[in-house]
């Protein structure tokens, strides 16, 4: 969904330059940096990340709320929880931890994607109703991947 696929039966899923729309956001923000890499024949920007410290927080936050410390989560680190765990890329998060804790978190994890990936049943309040649908459905995706890939 990145918008870059090697994989020719995934390209309907793609969207448009969603990594440079991405990119160029976080960099505009001050997360990221642009550089000029030079790969063999082209060269081409990378966006290495400019404050490690953001990157920090955010790891220690999911890292939190996985072991149920500190205040309870909310939709949007749901979200990012559930949204790294589809992307294959909540195991960097948790590198520092014992294996049986990380199969802690990941069922935590589970256990997120079962609660909010079902518009209408348990549905976390406080946020306009359109937002909730968007999140839960995209939730919802992610807890049936395993089936649809």
């Amino acid at each position: 969904m990145e918008g870059e696929t090697w994989n020719l039966m995934k390209i309907g899923y793609q969207l448009k330059q969603v990594r440079e729309r991405l990119a160029k956001g976080l960099v505009d923000k001050g997360v990221l940096r642009t550089e000029k890499r030079n790969f063999l024949l082209f060269d081409m920007a990378t966006h290495p990340v400019s404050d490690s410290s953001v990157k920090e927080e955010i790891t220690k936050r999911v890292v939190d709320t996985l072991l149920g410390q500190g205040p309870a989560p909310t939709e949007r680190t749901s979200a990012l929880i559930c949204s790294a765990y589809a992307a294959n890329v909540l195991e960097n998060a948790l590198t520092n931890l014992s294996h049986s804790t990380v199969e802690v978190c990941f069922n935590k994890v589970d256990a997120m994607l079962k609660k909010y990936g079902n518009y209408g049943e348990n549905v976390p309040g406080g946020a306009p109703a359109k937002y909730n649908e968007v999140v839960c459905g995209v939730l919802s995706v992610f807890a049936q991947m395993d089936r649809l890939i």
